[in-house]
């Protein structure tokens, strides 16, 4: 997908991927990876997402790249911050406090960028993505994060031929295509939420699953 696509979503206020609350699977299963307060946390296209807050108020360090630079200001924007901002050869980054964002191409991002990440954390980057890019997101940007990392994963699971992505349908195939050569990919919880999602109803869509998954780096 172009990055004009992106662009254009967020121009337009099209961001139904946004949540207005912090994503209640992250709040069960984050304990899962067993990490100390204080380590650095990875969230690709994050958005201007409340789960950043949130990891953030647990003690953790948070580095987001997004694309857009109107999701970006607006994250600081709407919490009242005044970040400091910089640029590198990856893009302007805004710094406030315990959360950095990058406001670039998340491909862009090297190994030594994301070296002191202990984990990553996933909720609407991979579904976010076509097949073809999915691969190389994989391949490319998680490659890239350290031995030792761990990763919460949160995916939707659909009849593919009943609604045209973003968000995409990802299964548990899938998943372990993406990430079983890297990573340790363990399932957390996979449940039914067709019924917490009427505008999926609204299009057509027959079943819809979410799945969380715990990665860690081999």
């Amino acid at each position: 997908m172009e990055p004009s696509f992106w662009h254009e979503r967020w121009r337009d206020g099209q961001i139904g991927f946004h949540q207005d609350r912090v994503t209640p699977l992250l709040e069960k299963h984050w304990d899962a990876l067993d990490l100390p307060a204080g380590c650095k946390v990875f969230v690709p296209l994050a958005g201007k997402s409340l789960d950043m807050d949130w990891l953030a108020a647990r003690g953790h360090r948070v580095l987001g790249v997004e694309l857009s630079e109107l999701a970006v200001t607006q994250f600081f924007a709407e919490r009242g911050l005044h970040p400091s901002i910089s640029e590198s050869q990856i893009g302007q980054h805004y710094v406030c406090g315990a959360i950095e964002l990058i406001c670039g191409d998340a491909f862009t991002l090297d190994a030594a960028t994301l070296a002191d990440c202990a984990a990553v954390y996933d909720r609407a980057a991979l579904i976010a993505l076509p097949p073809a890019m999915r691969q190389r997101y994989a391949n490319e940007l998680y490659a890239r994060l350290p031995t030792s990392c761990f990763g919460l994963l949160v995916t939707l699971e659909y009849p593919q031929h009943e609604k045209n992505g973003p968000p995409f349908p990802v299964d548990a195939a899938e998943v372990h295509a993406l990430f079983d050569r890297l990573w340790r990919v363990d399932v957390l919880e996979r449940r039914d939420i067709l019924a917490e999602q009427p505008g999926f109803v609204a299009e057509g869509v027959s079943a819809l699953q979410t799945a969380v998954y715990r990665l860690q780096r081999r």
